[in-house]
């Protein structure tokens, strides 16, 4: 995703080496072509932490600048960088660390849905894990890595360099102040168009799990389980949890 691609032939290359040489930069890209095929891409030389600096820089800006970015772009930026993000609706998205009491409730559960699971086709999993939504109606795919998922496409739905490109039947998402709006209204509306059964969106805040099921990308059901109550899985008959075991400490 250079901002300027210059392509040029072999013999063009061979004749005006130093005259390329001197072109490629951090914005620009020399691409050789050899026999009206592209072969060569050449591109500056930059060390770890100078490639982590530029992707960061690059990947914030998207974020807040409302830049677009094509969903080949996010996946060149995405292989080159350390960083945890998302691609939503065509853009960025960075991820921060989740705080102790996330990490406890998504390990509760994680061992939870692993134990009803444990018989079963179905495959929990949990973050950082990109899964490729594709939405109806959308030609381009958002990328998104639920807190936890339960995949029970998962041995038909791996490409060949390994990654997961079915549809979960379960995702769930656990709230933060920086991820409220974003989990409860950009991922509920993606999970919906993409053919996801149920979606469950756990408060820590006010130690509710809400739960909505969806037919037809559309919204069926929505449920709010508190403290005290046992949450009802409709996707997975038999799948009961008590909400107090969820926020477990």
């Amino acid at each position: 995703m250079k901002d300027t691609t210059q392509v040029v032939t072999a013999t063009e290359l061979q004749e005006n080496l130093g005259k390329y040489i001197d072109y490629v930069s951090v914005d620009n890209e020399v691409v050789v072509t050899k026999n009206g095929k592209k072969t060569i891409r050449i591109t500056p030389y930059i060390s770890e932490i100078e490639r982590y600096f530029t992707v960061k820089e690059r990947a914030l800006d998207y974020q807040y600048g409302g830049k677009k970015v094509s969903y080949e772009e996010f996946l060149e930026i995405s292989e080159r960088s350390d960083l945890r993000m998302e691609y939503i609706n065509g853009e960025i998205v960075l991820l921060a660390s989740p705080n102790p009491f996330h990490q406890d409730i998504s390990g509760n559960l994680y061992a939870l849905l692993r134990n009803f699971f444990r018989e079963s086709k179905c495959r929990v999993y949990y973050a950082p894990f990109d899964v490729h939504f594709h939405k109806t109606g959308f030609n381009t795919p958002d990328v998104i890595q639920p807190d936890l998922f339960v995949a029970c496409d998962f041995e038909e739905n791996l490409n060949e360099k390994g990654r997961y490109m079915g549809t979960p039947s379960l995702c769930i998402e656990i709230l933060s102040a920086s991820t409220c709006s974003k989990d409860m209204v950009d991922k509920l509306n993606t999970f919906m168009l993409s053919g996801v059964d149920e979606y469950w969106i756990v408060a820590p805040k006010h130690l509710t799990v809400m739960v909505y099921n969806f037919a037809d990308f559309t919204i069926k059901d929505q449920y709010t389980y508190r403290q005290e109550e046992v949450l009802v899985s409709q996707a997975f008959p038999g799948l009961g949890l008590a909400v107090q075991e969820v926020f477990a400490r």
